[in-house]
């Protein structure tokens, strides 16, 4: 996402323009701390330095500017999942996500945790939309996963037992709890703890030593 610069809709007086990227940013980590429903419209046009005609007009309502926000989160340079699913082994996917889980989730210059998971944790009925696309985003990346643990197993690299369905969902669900870790004060080296424990059981090969 390239970052340009927008003139909002006339409002009352002048109107002023503002970098999109920049206010998003801003805006993720107003969700990031305080949840999608936490956040309130004036935390985030304070944060973002824009007045309510401005976001409305940049971008819609409050649930289009939060799922712009996740977009941002899950694009960024340090975004750990989806490059996982490229590395060679099924041990080295796991091991790069639940790594990058760990610095990410208790990296000291953001927000502990994944917006993501704490997203939908304590959502209404009034944000059901909002909670069902965290849902969609989720399972998405749990099928991706998936596929990528039988295309191991069909190459040998997990056992014939192997099922790559249960490995997904136990690897969302450590990647999950691990989120909700970081945000009651979890370290990186602990976290990293609960990586090491993870790998130290899984049933792929490992990787030749260097």
């Amino acid at each position: 996402m390239s970052a340009t610069a927008v003139t909002p809709a006339p409002t009352v007086g002048r109107p002023r323009a503002f970098d999109m990227e920049k206010a998003l940013q801003k805006a993720l980590e107003v969700f990031w701390r305080k949840g999608y429903e936490g956040a309130s419209l004036p935390d985030l046009c304070e944060a973002m330095g824009i007045n309510k005609p401005s976001l409305y007009a940049a971008f819609g309502n409050k649930e289009q500017l939060f799922l712009k926000a996740i977009e941002l989160y899950e694009n960024r340079p340090c975004a750990f999942f989806y490059p996982a699913l490229e590395k060679q082994s099924s041990y080295e996917v796991v091991q790069h996500m639940l790594c990058g889980a760990a610095s990410a989730n208790a990296d000291p210059n953001n927000p502990p945790g994944c917006v993501i998971v704490q997203g939908a944790l304590a959502c209404s009925e009034s944000a059901a939309f909002v909670k069902e696309a965290l849902i969609i985003k989720r399972r998405a990346g749990e099928a991706a996963l998936c596929t990528r643990l039988q295309r191991a197993k069909d190459e040998g690299d997990l056992p014939a037992d192997a099922d790559p369905a249960a490995l997904a969902r136990y690897i969302g669900a450590v990647l999950q709890g691990m989120a909700i870790q970081a945000t009651s004060g979890a370290s990186c080296a602990e976290l990293k703890q609960v990586a090491e424990t993870v790998l130290s059981a899984w049933p792929g090969k490992r990787p030749e030593p260097c």
